[in-house]
């Protein structure tokens, strides 16, 4: 079996502290924060200066609503997870060249279950959109 270089490996991680859990953050980013839509994901963000650790956090999220087992919450939740797990590289470039810290939250708005495709270019697309507002903030 083939394996990255420890490096590469690193930089495609979603380790803990990058994981948006503070009740707080999360409060400030859902009444103070911006968001769009991508559909089948509506992404939330806000700039967040008193983030000491990391450049970025993230959260994801399903509506119960939508989803009633949790079998299938879950697997949303952990597809989305590593749709933006690879696709997140470009968009810490970004906010490390502009010394900016952000935190943003996924949630699939869909009710059906997703392809791991489809939820791959719609990340991409949320990760140019996260990195335009960068962009915009910084000028």
């Amino acid at each position: 079996m083939h394996r990255l270089p420890k490096k590469l490996t690193k930089e495609f991680s979603y380790n803990k502290q990058e994981k948006l859990k503070s009740r707080k953050q999360l409060d400030a980013l859902f009444k103070k924060g911006k968001s769009f839509t991508a559909f089948p994901l509506k992404v939330f963000f806000a700039f967040a200066d008193d983030m000491q650790d990391n450049i970025i956090k993230t959260g994801v999220g399903v509506s119960s609503r939508h989803f009633k087992k949790a079998v299938h919450r879950n697997r949303v939740k952990r597809l989305l997870r590593e749709a933006y797990r690879t696709e997140k590289l470009s968009l810490h470039e970004a906010l490390g060249q502009r010394n900016k810290k952000l935190a943003v939250f996924l949630l699939y708005i869909d009710k059906t279950l997703p392809e791991y495709i489809l939820l791959k270019e719609k990340m991409q697309l949320c990760i140019q959109r996260l990195i335009h507002e960068v962009d915009i903030k910084n000028t």
